[in-house]
Order: C-alpha cells, then structure tokens, then sequence
C-alpha cells in the first residue's frame, strides 16, 4: 500500500505490516484513506483528533448555510380579489425571506375544461410580484392542479431577525417606594397579629432582655357580709292576734 506520513510526506509503497509498525512506533493509527486506489492510499495520523476536526468543520458550514423552504400557495380559477390580495401579501412576505413559492391552481368540477383560466390567474400573480419574484418552473398540469414554481429575484435581502418578544415571564422587579417624610404611622388594625420589624430597625426592649411592665390586674370589688362569715339577719315572724269575744258569748261564759 502507498503510505503518507503524519506530516503529508509520502512514504511510498511498502508491506502492510511496515506501515502498521510505522504507526504503531509514531503513537498513531494507519487510516485508509483512498480505497479505490491501485494501490490503496493509507495515511499515518491521529484518529481522534481527525474526527473531532471533521465534526467541526460540518457544524461551522451547517451554521452558515441558509435553508430554502418550498411554501405552497393554492388558489382557484375564480379566487375573488380580496383573497387574491391576501395570497400576493404572503408570497411577497415568503419571497423577501428567501423562499420558493409553489403556485397551485385547484380545478373541480368543469372547471378542468377551461385550463386558460388558472393560466389567467398564474400570469395575473406572477405580473403582481414581478419586482421581487422570477419564473423558475413554467406552468405544468398534475392530474386536476395546474403548478408553478417562482423564487425570489436576485438581490432580496432577508430581512434580520429582530429581538425575541417577550412572553410576559418575569421581569425586573421595582424596588418598593419609600414613604414620604413627615407622614404619620398608620395604626394597626385591632386584632391583628404584630408585624415583623424591618431589618436594620433598632431592637425594642423585649428583644434587649429587659423586663416588660406588665398591667396591673383591676382591682376586685369588697366582698359582702356574707362572704366573710358575719351572720346574716332574720327578719322577725309577725305577731299573732288573738281573735276578739262577741260580746253575747263572753256574757254566757260568765253564767
């Protein structure tokens, strides 16, 4: 086999098993690299390295290679103008993004009798945007739809892409506004649980360790004669009268 060394010298014709050793003493691998060859071409290198610089260089191209896409456009022989209006507004925006346009005209019916119509309405689109659009495939009959091809003319630039619109996600959050000066604290609502003092405020007396006065209970009321054992007074029974004597009766007990 022909044989290259790592640093593109050509080595010449040798065995297989020289240049297997030749490799194997640089530290490298033997790589065919011309198969086809009479003899084979085979170069000493790094592999590794080989690949990782061939993978490389295919996503650098990738990167700066722009792709065509092929957008269709379906009209009818009888499109209204509105509609055909709304058509040529977007093959104009497809055309200015670099794109091919396939113009299909639909027949149904009858309407494949008269193919001059869609042929009519073919001209009628390519005469609207003959300024940014070419002719690339001639009107062509598949089966009941007629078709043609145009791109974009020479010197249409894409348009750059412009900033990604935001979706509503989060945004910079707005620091809160300081009260004004001089305004007087609001009072808390009754009821409500105490609020956390702000970091930096200087602490209270019950965060420092000091005692906390605490409210003196209310005073209790005497108590009464009752409760200190006194005994309570008994309001007297009332006196029982004697019934009164007839007199005729008392005169008999005389007797």
């Amino acid at each position: 086999m022909r044989v290259i060394g790592a640093d593109g010298a050509q080595i010449g014709v040798i065995p297989t098993h020289e240049a297997l050793k030749l490799a194997e003493e640089a530290g490298l691998e033997l790589v065919e690299v011309n198969p086809r060859a009479a003899p084979p071409v085979c170069k000493v290198m790094d592999f590794g390295k080989f690949k990782y610089e061939t993978s490389k260089k295919e996503k650098a191209s990738r990167k700066h290679q722009s792709t065509i896409v092929l957008k269709e456009i379906k009209l009818r022989p009888k499109t209204d103008d509105h509609d055909f209006d709304f058509k040529v507004k977007h093959i104009r925006r497809f055309l200015a993004e670099g794109n091919k346009c396939k113009l299909v005209i639909v027949f149904r019916g009858r309407e494949i009798v008269h193919p001059e119509t869609g042929q009519a309405m073919l001209d009628s689109v390519v005469k609207t945007v003959g300024d940014v659009a070419m002719v690339e495939q001639r009107p062509m009959m598949e089966g009941r739809r007629m078709v043609m091809i145009i791109g974009p003319r020479g010197g249409v630039i894409r348009p750059p892409a412009g900033p990604p619109v935001s979706g509503g996600g989060p945004g910079p959050s707005r620091p809160p506004s300081a009260a004004p000066t001089g305004a007087p604290p609001t009072a808390a609502p009754a009821g409500a649980p105490p609020s956390a003092a702000p970091a930096g405020a200087p602490p209270t007396a019950a965060a420092k360790g000091a005692p906390v006065p605490v409210a003196a209970p209310p005073a209790a009321p005497p108590p009464s004669a009752a409760a200190k054992g006194a005994p309570t007074p008994v309001a007297a029974a009332p006196a029982t009268v004697p019934p009164s004597t007839p007199p005729a009766q008392a005169a008999a007990g005389k007797a």
